[in-house]
């Protein structure tokens, strides 16, 4: 039996991957990353995660995550920043769900050292 690659599109299986991210037990080192990593979180419908990593500034006070939403892919377009040298960097991607996709530009900052979400620009 083949374990599946993680949702964020990586080959990794989703425990050593976007997993680790989710369970507390690693951080995201770049905001590519961090994408990737909520981006696994809308599809396995961990509110709690997307939360954690979204900006204090901006942070909605709640997250209703909807049950009937089906995320089928990302891709990632491009970055500017946000590697471990970076206080701020940008991803450029779009993710597919069943019926269409979602093409956006997201902010990320670092706050206490850690890649948070601060928001995004839809493209298109």
């Amino acid at each position: 039996m083949t374990t599946p690659s993680c949702p964020c599109g990586r080959s990794e299986p989703y425990e050593k991957c976007c997993g680790r991210l989710h369970a507390g037990t690693a951080a995201a080192p770049t905001a590519e990353d961090l994408m990737r990593s909520r981006y696994g979180a809308f599809v396995k419908r961990d509110a709690g995660y997307l939360l954690r990593t979204w900006h204090p500034r901006t942070r909605p006070g709640r997250l209703d995550l909807d049950p009937g939403m089906r995320w089928t892919g990302l891709e990632i377009l491009g970055t500017t920043g946000g590697s471990a040298f970076h206080t701020t960097g940008t991803v450029t991607f779009r993710a597919s769900y069943r019926g269409g996709s979602l093409h956006e530009r997201s902010r990320f900052e670092r706050v206490d050292g850690a890649w948070v979400y601060v928001d995004g620009e839809f493209l298109d």
